[in-house]
């Protein structure tokens, strides 16, 4: 017991010698009655306040890091819920703009996670959050995992009002920020976390209008959120919307993905379709997505469509593993098309395999 009051005396006068307001609060508490059991959490606090108030805002990365495990139970900024919501806004505003210039640009995360946390649950979340959570992904940083439940609910409890997307997506300029594509795209991924995926569709289709063109990342959630349910329609769907509408490339894991779901729902032709779709579009998919949807028509015993599969990947290089190679030549000679499965097993022979 002694050691441990001893680390907390050592490591608040350390903290007094390292911050000016830290070391007025413990002078202004001195001859206070209860002084003794002044814990350094309070000390940290009534520090934030008064950098706030004294407008020293690069002070504040630096305060908050020093009191980590004290911000765990209760947060440093909680204190800006007394003032008018546009004053509490405003602070937060000048707060961001004082941190753009800290190097390195980690510097103040600390002190972002506890704003952004502040800002989620109070009452008047949006659209501090928004900026908070911005200037926080361009310092290189991820907001901790619990800001995906916090942000979606703070979304969707405004979007209850009628507010379209695109109008709180603007709402962020009052903070002097532009809506971007990490802003979005981590909103859109929070929604999907939720299993809000229909909501998720309306924000990326609200970024144009926000003033931000989405790209392959915000398509590419949504698509694997659907894919996840089983809406293979509706993914097919936005990935020609995204393709074809939106000149942009799919990513490798994004066709993977829509593969393996149409593999599950044993939809064989619409997986040839697709591949080739993309060949059309010139988007390259990779060897996993081909050999998803040859495994797919064998399994569906739609050997005659696997062979034609098979072809258009043996045309990239690309072998089906020596399982599928064997059940596919053996299919097609069951429904009686041993020429067709000749003409399989002699293009395996001519690459090698």
């Amino acid at each position: 017991m002694l050691r441990q009051s001893l680390k907390i005396r050592l490591l608040s006068a350390k903290t007094c010698q390292m911050f000016p307001h830290i070391r007025r609060h413990f002078a202004q508490k001195s001859s206070s009655p209860d002084s003794a059991t002044l814990l350094p959490q309070q000390a940290v606090e009534d520090s934030v306040r008064e950098a706030i108030q004294s407008k020293a805002y690069q002070d504040l990365p630096e305060l908050v890091s020093s009191s980590r495990d004290s911000w765990k139970k209760k947060n440093p900024f909680e204190f800006l819920s007394t003032f008018p919501s546009d004053d509490r806004d405003k602070i937060i505003d000048e707060i961001l703009q004082a941190f753009i210039p800290l190097r390195p640009r980690s510097r103040p995360g600390p002190a972002y996670t506890c704003l952004l946390s502040y800002t989620l649950h109070s009452s008047n979340p949006l659209p501090a959050s928004l900026a908070i959570l911005q200037r926080t992904l361009r310092s290189g940083l991820l907001p901790v995992p619990q800001t995906y439940v916090l942000l979606s609910s703070a979304w969707l409890r405004r979007r209850r009002d009628s507010q379209s997307a695109s109008t709180l997506l603007k709402e962020m300029k009052a903070f002097k920020y532009q809506p971007d594509c990490g802003t979005c795209n981590y909103l859109i991924s929070s929604l999907c976390t939720v299993d809000e995926v229909a909501e998720a569709v309306k924000v990326l289709n609200s970024m144009d209008k926000a003033g931000c063109a989405p790209d392959s990342e915000s398509y590419g959630t949504v698509i694997d959120a659907m894919c996840s349910f089983g809406k293979t329609t509706d993914a097919l769907q936005m990935m020609k919307e995204m393709v074809m509408n939106m000149k942009l490339t799919p990513k490798q894991g994004t066709m993977k993905k829509l593969a393996a779901a149409l593999r599950a729902n044993r939809e064989s032709w619409r997986a040839v379709e697709f591949i080739e779709f993309l060949e059309r579009e010139g988007c390259h998919a990779e060897f996993e997505t081909y050999e998803l949807v040859v495994e797919g028509c064998v399994e569906s015993k739609e050997f005659v469509l696997g062979a034609k599969a098979v072809m258009k990947m043996t045309t990239k290089g690309f072998i089906p593993y020596i399982r599928i190679r064997q059940k596919l030549v053996e299919g097609l000679t069951s429904v009686g098309e041993s020429e067709l499965a000749f003409a399989v097993r002699r293009r395996f022979a001519e690459l090698g395999s």
